[in-house]
């Protein structure tokens, strides 16, 4: 049986600064870090989920970038994957976090996206639904959302830095906290 170590944070030899490394997190995918010169950045939140979990304690922070709610649709599929769903993909995202050092009592978690995108009928409500399904794993696991920017018809994108836990949003060329 393979263990699985947690990962350390490797000092940097060179006593200059770092340039900050961008991460891209896309559709469907997830990053992790402990890395405080890197910076998670994921773009086109529209009725897709966007997380950040961020442990100020370790400096550990996680971003995924979700599409749908529920992988009952998925399940057995040959290509089969679980950061496509909110349902898969957030337990997910906690459990690397934790193998990062993290823990539940020190981590925030802030949320973006959920927006009502190319269905005006609101017939498939994709947004809402993956909001719900969030709300639903948190609330059963006894984890508050901390900041959240979600809903209207907007697309987003969010940037998450190691160093700080800052999360960032840009909406139509203006960037402000969440």
């Amino acid at each position: 049986m393979m263990t699985m170590s947690r990962p350390r944070r490797v000092p940097n030899p060179d006593s200059s600064p770092s340039p900050l490394r961008k991460v891209v997190v896309g559709i469907a995918d997830m990053k992790v870090s402990n890395d405080p010169h890197e910076y998670l950045v994921t773009f086109a939140l529209g009725s897709c989920l966007g997380i950040t979990l961020y442990d100020y304690q370790e400096q550990v922070g996680g971003m995924v970038h979700i599409p749908l709610p529920d992988s009952s649709i998925a399940k057995g599929e040959p290509d089969f994957n679980p950061l496509k769903f909110v349902d898969t993909a957030v337990p997910l995202l906690f459990k690397e976090c934790y193998r990062f050092g993290a823990t539940k009592r020190d981590i925030k978690v802030k949320v973006a996206g959920c927006s009502q995108i190319s269905d005006a009928e609101s017939f498939f409500n994709i947004g809402r639904r993956n909001y719900a399904a969030l709300r639903r794993i948190l609330w059963r696991n006894g984890v508050f959302i901390t900041s959240e920017d979600c809903g209207n018809s907007l697309s987003r994108t969010m940037t998450l830095s190691i160093a700080t836990g800052e999360t960032l949003l840009k909406v139509n060329g203006r960037e402000y906290p969440l």
